[in-house]
């Protein structure tokens, strides 16, 4: 994957299985970082509020080092965080929180029951929740005469940037957002293409798509 490339979910899910009378109910959330992650878990916690266990992985961060944590919450050592999230470290995700609630149905399912039971239930909602790649984007503003505007246009389109927003007065003002790997590409090939009779200025909001 390119070093500007991240992959997460693509929607927030929940399922529900059932192993030996037991619910498990899995659910993803979108997360920026392990306070957001905390947060959206107590919201899920004071829903769920009469449940069992409430065992839980996320993974943050689109760049080395990314942050991680994972809990078992009250059930045996390794058999319900950490299967959680070598799920999610498996498909390579970040920005994600699982959370998978059991309501015991008494019976015991044993440490292996209880691993493949909560690696089944992250498992199932990661799928229903789909997989997309997001890239780190890189924001500029174009100023040039309107002699400029369809071959900087065509540039555009060929490295595949967004034009977020754009001005028309006696100048054309373009605000374009493209991915990190081509930023270098694109400040080169403008100044070829306005023969160095335009502005390019890049901007202090860059993020992600």
């Amino acid at each position: 994957m390119d070093d500007d490339s991240y992959r997460t979910i693509a929607r927030e899910s929940q399922i529900e299985t059932k192993v030996k009378g037991s619910r498990f109910i899995g659910e993803t959330r979108l997360v920026s970082d392990p306070e957001d992650a905390l947060a959206r878990l107590a919201e899920i916690r004071k829903r769920e509020y009469s449940a069992t266990h409430h065992c839980w992985a996320y993974r943050t961060g689109t760049e080395d080092p990314v942050a991680f944590k994972y809990s078992d919450d009250g059930e045996p050592s390794g058999t319900a965080g950490k299967p959680i999230f070598d799920v999610i470290a498996g498909d390579s995700l970040t920005n994600c929180l699982v959370v998978v609630t059991r309501y015991f149905g008494g019976t015991k399912l044993g440490t292996g029951g209880l691993v493949r039971a909560y690696s089944d239930a992250a498992r199932r909602v990661i799928d229903v929740s789909g997989v997309k790649t997001r890239h780190h984007k890189v924001r500029y503003i174009l100023e040039m005469d309107f002699t400029y505007y369809n071959p900087v246009q065509q540039l555009l389109n060929k490295l595949e940037a967004d034009i977020d927003d754009s001005q028309f007065t006696d100048r054309v003002a373009l605000y374009v957002a493209i991915r990190r790997s081509r930023a270098e590409t694109l400040e080169r090939d403008y100044v070829e293409t306005t023969q160095g009779k335009a502005s390019i200025t890049r901007t202090e909001a860059d993020g992600t798509d």
